[in-house]
């Protein structure tokens, strides 16, 4: 009896220092300077030391931690179900002791993913590390840098090599060999983006990755960045590029695209050139069709065929992932997620990257298409 009272105290002291944890963040996430500490002196360096373990080995740790949940969910539940049946007598002490274990399981889960990763989403993000700030754009700014991007992608477009059906034939292992020196060039001119890289992690269940409509995640309880390797790879470079962004402690998701355009087109490698491009352009244009029809239609038909390509293999292989029900409710999830850190658009903070990507490339454009 004396033992099970000693669990049960250990598990509620266990479950208050959860709650206390996450408390604390609720009451402090206000605080810009307090945030910029947790992240600077906590969150950074554990996360760079969870990341020089669980870099140690070449697969996944993400998969094999979240593997292990699942099976130990259902291992607590047929224990469970074996006492439940076996000592009929204890059954309301089994319940709450395995009640117990599973709140403190979750709640610990929670507080860490507020310390280890949260804070970052109140503290200094790229903007004000880098003094380079979204504005207001006017049509004709977007629809310049739209064209300028679609120029430099065309000219990258005839440096990478095509398979017999014109694809974008880059190998996904070549991609993540070359990714540790994405952002050797644009960290010279950015030095708040230089960072000790290591490639991400090729994720196995690439498919399960890509019913939930996720190109790459990075796991904060690892320090891990991960990709999926079964979507085409014209566009893998630059979601390199974002999980190594997130790496940096770059929390907002279009900082982290506008990072990952900035690294891949200064990069050395051809492919990573293209696919950044191929994705600045695929922001801008998505806009700039919203507004002006015809000034997109017009810089569509610019692109050579190749682009058009590899546009139409991503679309054709992520039609039917959005169509499933699995992915929408995970992204009401994750929409939710980010509301839940500050990130008042949700999952549409994805496409609000234009208004820096305008910012950052106006001047260039005006320069180089005049």
């Amino acid at each position: 009896m004396r033992k099970r009272s000693k669990i049960t105290l250990v598990q509620l002291l266990w479950i208050i220092l959860a709650v206390l944890a996450m408390l604390l963040f609720r009451v402090m996430q206000r605080d810009r300077d307090f945030m910029n500490a947790a992240v600077e002196r906590f969150a950074m360096p554990v996360g760079k030391a969870l990341a020089s373990i669980s870099y140690r080995v070449p697969w996944s740790v993400m998969e094999l931690l979240i593997a292990l949940a699942v099976m130990g969910s259902f291992a607590l539940l047929l224990w469970t179900g074996l006492r439940w049946y076996r000592t009929p007598h204890r059954r309301r002490e089994l319940l709450l002791r395995s009640g117990l274990w599973v709140l403190a399981a979750v709640l610990t889960v929670m507080a860490a993913a507020d310390w280890l990763w949260g804070a970052a989403y109140y503290a200094d993000g790229l903007q004000e590390k880098s003094g380079i700030y979204a504005e207001k754009i006017s049509l004709e700014e977007l629809t310049l840098v739209t064209r300028y991007a679609a120029a430099n992608l065309n000219e990258a477009a005839s440096e990478v090599p095509r398979d017999e059906n014109g694809y974008f034939a880059v190998s996904r292992e070549e991609i993540l060999a070359q990714a540790d020196t994405v952002y050797e060039t644009i960290a010279q001119e950015i030095p708040c983006l230089a960072y000790a890289d290591r490639a991400p992690k090729p994720v196995r269940f690439s498919k399960v990755m890509s019913h939930l409509r996720l190109t790459g995640v990075y796991f904060s309880y690892t320090g891990e960045a991960n990709v999926n390797m079964d979507c085409p790879p014209c566009l893998l470079p630059a979601t390199v590029a974002h999980e190594m962004a997130h790496q940096r402690f770059i929390a907002s998701e279009k900082e982290c695209n506008f990072a990952a355009v900035l690294a891949a087109t200064t990069a050395e490698s051809p492919a990573y050139r293209y696919s950044g491009w191929l994705f600045a352009y695929i922001h801008l244009g998505n806009a700039l069709y919203a507004a002006d029809k015809d000034a997109w239609q017009e810089i569509r038909d610019s692109l050579p065929q190749e682009v058009k390509l590899d546009l139409a293999e991503n679309n054709a292989y992520w039609k039917p992932y959005r169509e499933n029900g699995i992915s929408e409710g995970y992204q009401n999830l994750y929409d939710g997620y980010l509301k839940n850190y500050g990130e008042s658009a949700g999952v549409k903070s994805y496409g609000m990257v234009v208004d820096l990507l305008t910012v950052y490339y106006r001047d260039a454009a005006r320069e180089g298409l005049s």
